[in-house]
């Protein structure tokens, strides 16, 4: 029997927001924690990223909220930054009531600006153990009105290490509160936090999601430096020219910016995105599956539901927050005992991203630069020479001939033949391919291997001045 949101105890409201957003069925660990979690008690998750677990947490947190108050009710701790931001923003996705404050407080950020928020009133506190403790010592973060901590990814914390910081945030919280632990893997010191900071948890558990299949071809373009992505994934797709592809966006701004541009260079593409009303999802889901649309841009919180058996590519135009949600990606495509490949574009500072991934799919991935103009043209020159072979054998040939014999009185009919191949090659040529916007055509390359760097710190990137 399928679970649905309703049957785990949300509310109608919290249920509507889901179904907006194009979430139906609850994933395995949403199952086994949301009703925990609405019944009061602590959980302990054993779940990898990208299984579902910030909406596990989040839902229930959402339902308690008491709005009308200004202080800071639930505190959520997270290795870092990037992951922070991106649990803050998928809870006020969550949630549509514009009185909720979420405020997201780590490191490279202004600290005085989020002072100014925090005294302006936020219910939700999204940060870094480093400047959480901060706040503390300061004074400017209080916990005494906290009723829910989560932590994320307790383990990478303790990587880290933050585990420290962790209990002396935790001492400083109620003893009357409600508190999750989120972790992919339970080391001892995890175990020993648990054991003395929550109460008789109820313990959750979802199996590690399948590594990348063999079938899956990877490979990882290096955006050059002062270009931007978008100039990037031209010669990219040019030269790839996948059949059905989905490429993957963070935000929907960029889905839609993407799309635009990539229309505009004479594509079928369209885009794919919460704001789209559930309708719209189905036409653009149909339409992608009979082929009318040959790619789509979208993002993670939309593509759950978007499957199509013949998907050739999948391009990851922004790699995704955690490395499950990358194999995720990737898996949609090499289905029913095809082939995939999976493309992924990045830049220096993606560098730590792409050796997680590379730890976790237990492969070392080819790291190639950008496709030059002369490698485009030897393949459109070899796509033209198949298509010239199919007309060849065709029977709509015949039809030319007078033509080629009437001009072979005056022409060569080899220079026949070259002019009428540069009339299609030329009607054909993509226009980022203009000589004003011309990828450089014998760019050095643009990284070593990472075991060639002397400082596996910084990413060993050439010198391409001029």
């Amino acid at each position: 029997m399928t679970l649905s949101f309703q049957s785990l105890g949300l509310s109608e409201a919290g249920v509507h927001q889901l179904e907006t957003l194009g979430f139906t069925e609850p994933t395995a660990i949403q199952v086994q924690a949301i009703p925990q979690l609405l019944a009061g008690r602590d959980v302990v998750g054993q779940s990898q990223t990208g299984t579902g677990k910030t909406a596990a947490f989040s839902l229930p947190m959402l339902e308690r909220l008491d709005l009308e108050t200004r202080g800071v009710q639930a505190l959520i701790l997270t290795p870092t930054r990037e992951l922070a931001s991106q649990v803050a923003d998928a809870i006020g996705t969550f949630s549509s009531n514009r009185r909720l404050n979420i405020l997201t407080v780590c490191g490279g950020q202004s600290m005085e600006r989020q002072i100014r928020e925090l005294r302006r009133g936020a219910q939700v506190v999204v940060g870094t153990p480093g400047r959480v403790i901060d706040l503390l010592d300061r004074g400017d973060l209080k916990l005494d009105q906290v009723r829910w901590v989560v932590l994320d990814e307790a383990d990478e914390m303790l990587s880290m290490g933050f585990i420290d910081d962790v209990k002396k945030i935790l001492k400083q919280a109620p003893v009357e509160r409600q508190t999750a632990c989120f972790s992919a893997t339970m080391p001892r010191p995890i175990r020993e936090l648990v054991n003395k900071f929550l109460k008789s948890p109820a313990t959750v558990t979802v199996e590690q999601p399948k590594a990348t299949p063999s079938r899956i071809e990877q490979r990882v373009y290096v955006v050059p430096r002062g270009w931007t992505k978008a100039k990037a994934l031209q010669p990219i797709l040019e030269l790839e020219d996948p059949d059905a592809a989905l490429i993957f966006v963070r935000t929907r701004r960029a889905a839609a910016e993407l799309t635009s541009q990539l229309q505009g260079a004479g594509h079928s593409v369209d885009e794919y995105h919460g704001d789209l009303s559930q309708s719209q999802r189905e036409r653009l889901l149909a339409r992608f599956k009979a082929g009318q649309v040959r790619w789509v841009v979208a993002t993670d919180i939309a593509a759950r539901g978007l499957d199509v058996d013949h998907l050739t590519h999948v391009i990851n135009y922004d790699l995704p927050d955690q490395v499950e949600s990358y194999i995720h990606r990737i898996g949609r495509t090499g289905r029913a005992g095809k082939t995939g490949i999976a493309i992924t574009l990045i830049q220096s500072f993606d560098r730590r991203k792409l050796n997680l991934i590379e730890r976790k799919v237990r492969q070392t991935l080819n790291v190639s630069q950008v496709p030059t103009r002369s490698q485009i043209e030897a393949k459109r020159l070899e796509k033209l020479q198949d298509q010239l072979r199919e007309a060849l054998a065709g029977e709509r040939m015949a039809s030319f001939l007078p033509v080629v014999r009437d001009l072979s009185e005056e022409y060569d009919p080899l220079a026949i033949a070259a002019a009428a191949l540069q009339m299609v090659y030329d009607q054909t040529q993509p226009s980022w391919m203009a000589p004003d916007s011309e990828p450089p055509a014998d760019r050095p390359k643009l990284i070593k291997r990472r075991i060639d760097n002397p400082n596996p710190e910084k990413p060993v990137i050439p010198n391409r001045s001029r």
